[in-house]
């Protein structure tokens, strides 16, 4: 979509700035919007620069006015021919400068871009689900005001230079002039001098004001490398941190670029315009001179200034990562991984001229058994312009490697901290020379610490490492943060498990969520905002049951099984048994929710109302899901064909209403498949009918996990056969649950009866699986059934579901 119409279909608050913005009589709304095509096409950065081009796109701009104009004389609308004949007057001002006409309508495009850029963002955030935040805080808008005066300052400078260069050129020329004369009569050589001397002392005092205004010049800049140096440049750190965590910070660096190299720009012309002093000096000085006791000591801070600012402006702008990684700052051994440098000086004249190497850990601790790595891969590129989207000065490594070095650690002076392999931290190192204009400075950048890890079983302890080194460390070199780690603030700690599924499903936690984790951490309390997680409990090496597996193991079958139905709202998911309970008991009978298991790691479950004989509610719970049964069958066809059988009634499903009063095929409806037959995705490697078999009293205490037994997650998933799929020919392939193995249940037998108690659930649609649908073997497809049953007979009736 053009950009004049994405603008015009903004929400008010943005229209309102588009309307502020059109108020300058520089460029008027109505010459936009009449020719918001062909301005939009045109090439005004070029015409810029290129006098030529500039007058011709002048010119065509007026033909085009008068296109506009002839328009509205047929419509007859007198008002905006009366406006298109105003402005093109008012454009005959650029006749001489066409070049100043393309600097304007390329300004107004380009503020009409951060516009679009601050509604996306806006949108962006919404969408998340988080709080969003100020596209230019009170903070910006005064640094934005500072440099402009800088540049202001600095432009003013140009013209005092010319104004003290003239002043000189003057005094030297009658003083030559006085030289050469040889005047003889006393009166006239006295009032010459008197002359000369006046021109001196204004010489003098115009350099003076000079050298004060350089001062203030440099004034000026101090503090505006201070502030970013120290607040912006660190703030941005901090928020790349929190990004590589989740976060949903913004860790664009075009604006800090944009100041950074303003303020070199401006330190750049400070030097030449002391520069240009030395150079006059060399012409023309006096008893006094200020210059000569002045410049040096201005030259030395002006030159301190821009290497300081030079050596934090080069950074890390994508760090260490593999392709396929938890996350970023986890590498593994002999595997690839890709980083990225960035200059935020931003000098075109240095494109491919400054090479950037790449080093390991040159500062290593003298820790026991702390192991030591080389860098192998393509290690030297050059800072270009044509690897970033942004036109920025990057170096993007993409194919290196990391090999460990085979020299034993130990020896006299080793401390005796013991860090596992997972709670190692090193550091990568970036180096490159910045040569410009006769200065030379040597910079160097270095990414956040990096986990190493040599097998992927170590991949979900080393990605929590990362998690708590960024959640709570301020010192990007502390590689040993974890010989004495401290414990998270609990409002820290739940925002940083938040972001782990805003990051993974772009939703995150609320706050009933998190309550239920921290009461699982802490147990029951009135408030929590005083609380902390020691890193112990949240993940230690070699202990199976953290805090961290269990989140873990939810969070990978959420991206894995259910990314649309949680992003959706659809699962509660962090609701703890007794909540669940209460929450269900003031429902309506068939009202259900979804919950993440307590127990098994990366497990879900459903537990639904009904009603016993008398009348009372009563909450039952199948056995978790874990990925066994959801890379078989999706979540949403479990609950939408999930039915129960009591002896002699008919199947029903007991789920109608999903918490708090939403019709189940409201909620779900649009996840249904409504293939049958050879279409099915799941006919294709199910043969036979997947059935859940328990007793009736299992419902409530069947589950052998300690932390489910409240209710029992009892209902385990088994496979029964019927009709022709009892046939099968083949090794049957049984079907177990992950965590107990089942006998074959006697109500599949056809020599043994039913019993009332007994309860059959079976997890697909009966229209898909009528006997003439029943596939044949295919090749390479696995065959369900269970031991001890490929030959049976098809099963006695036992109520009505297979019949």
């Amino acid at each position: 979509m053009a950009q004049w119409d994405r603008l015009r279909q903004l929400p008010a608050a943005y229209t309102q700035q588009l309307h502020e913005l059109y108020d300058r009589d520089a460029l008027p709304m109505d010459v936009r919007h009449y020719l918001s095509a062909w301005i939009e096409k045109q090439e005004w950065q070029r015409a810029a620069r290129d006098h030529d081009f500039a007058m011709v796109l002048f010119q065509v701009l007026l033909e085009n006015l008068d296109i506009q104009h002839s328009r509205f004389v047929q419509e007859e609308s007198l008002l905006l021919q009366h406006n298109i004949r105003r402005y093109k007057q008012n454009f005959q001002k650029y006749l001489d400068e066409p070049c100043a006409l393309a600097n304007t309508i390329l300004w107004f495009l380009g503020k009409e871009k951060e516009i679009l850029q601050s509604a996306d963002l806006a949108e962006q955030v919404q969408f998340l689900c988080v709080e969003p935040e100020a596209m230019e805080t009170s903070s910006q808008r005064d640094l934005e005001r500072k440099i402009a005066g800088l540049k202001n300052e600095v432009q003013c400078m140009e013209h005092t230079m010319l104004c003290l260069e003239e002043q000189q050129d003057e005094f030297d020329f009658k003083y030559q002039t006085h030289k050469m004369e040889a005047v003889v009569d006393e009166a006239l050589k006295k009032e010459q001098m008197k002359v000369l001397q006046l021109l001196v002392n204004r010489l003098n005092e115009c350099r003076k004001s000079t050298l004060s205004d350089l001062s203030k010049c440099l004034d000026r800049t101090d503090d505006l490398i201070d502030t970013l140096v120290k607040k912006e440049l660190v703030e941005w750190q901090r928020r790349q941190q929190k990004a590589c965590i989740g976060a949903p910070d913004n860790v664009c660096l075009d604006q800090l670029e944009k100041w950074f190299t303003c303020v070199a720009v401006c330190l750049f012309q400070v030097r030449e315009f002391l520069g240009k002093l030395e150079e006059l000096v060399g012409k023309v000085s006096y008893d006094n001179d200020p210059v000569k006791a002045q410049k040096p000591v201005l030259q030395r801070r002006a030159d301190t200034l821009l290497k300081n600012l030079l050596k934090s402006s080069f950074v890390v702008e994508t760090q260490p990562s593999m392709p396929q990684g938890k996350g970023p700052l986890v590498l593994r051994t002999n595997v690839q991984f890709s980083v990225k440098t960035r200059l935020l000086v931003k000098f075109p004249e240095l494109n491919h001229s400054m090479k950037v190497n790449v080093s390991m850990d040159r500062e290593a601790p003298q820790i026991k058994g702390y192991r030591r790595f080389n860098v192998l891969g393509t290690k030297i590129k050059a800072l270009n312009m044509a690897e970033s989207q942004s036109g920025g000065m990057v170096a993007d490594f993409r194919h290196l490697t990391l090999k460990e070095q085979k020299s034993g650690g130990g020896g006299k002076g080793v401390s005796d901290i013991s860090l596992s392999v997972t709670e190692e931290l090193h550091i990568i190192y970036f180096d490159t020379v910045f040569e410009l204009k006769g200065l030379s400075v040597e910079l160097q950048a270095s990414s956040l610490p990096v986990v190493i890890i040599s097998n992927s079983s170590q991949q979900q302890s080393a990605w929590a490492s990362v998690l708590w080194f960024n959640l709570l460390s301020l010192d990007t070199k502390d590689v040993l943060f974890f010989a004495n780690s401290p414990a998270a603030p609990w409002l820290q700690f739940g925002e940083m498990l938040s972001w782990q599924f805003l990051s993974a499903t772009k939703r995150g936690l609320n706050e009933a969520q998190l309550e239920m984790i921290a009461h699982r951490l802490f147990g029951k309390q009135q408030n929590f905002d005083t609380h902390k997680v020691p890193w112990s409990k949240f993940s230690k090496e070699n202990t199976p049951d953290t805090f961290w597996v269990w989140f873990d193991g939810i969070l990978v079958m959420v991206k894995t099984y259910l990314e649309d139905l949680w992003r959706e709202g659809l699962i509660m998911g962090f609701v703890s048994k007794g909540k669940e309970k209460s929450l269900l008991k003031k429902k309506q009978r068939g009202t259900f929710l979804l919950r993440f298991s307590e127990s098994v790691i990366g497990g879900i479950t459903f537990s639904w109302v009904d009603t016993t004989i008398t009348g009372e509610p009563d909450v039952k719970t199948v056995q978790p899901f874990t990925k066994v049964d959801l890379c078989q069958i999706p979540f949403h066809e479990i609950i939408r064909n999930f039915q129960i059988l009591e002896a002699e009634n008919i199947p029903e499903n007991p789920l109608l209403y999903l918490y708090p009063n939403t019709p189940k095929d409201e909620a779900f409806g649009r996840y249904y498949s409504e293939r049958s037959g050879s279409d099915s995705p799941y006919i294709k490697y199910i043969k036979t009918k997947l059935v859940f078999v328990s007793k009736e009293n299992t419902l409530e205490a069947r589950s052998p996990m300690y932390s489910d037994m409240a209710q029992g997650e009892g209902l385990e998933p088994m496979n029964g056969l019927s009709g022709e799929a009892a046939e099968q020919n083949g090794s049957p392939h049984p079907l177990q649950s992950p965590l107990e193995t089942y006998q074959p249940d006697p109500m599949l037998s056809g020599s043994v009866s039913a019993t009332e108690d007994d309860l059959l659930m079976y997890l697909n649609n009966p229209n898909l699986f009528v006997d003439s649908d029943i596939m044949p073997d295919e090749l390479g497809l696995a065959d369900f059934s269970l031991p001890g049953f490929s030959n049976c007979q098809p099963p006695q009736s036992c109520g009505s579901i297979f019949q």
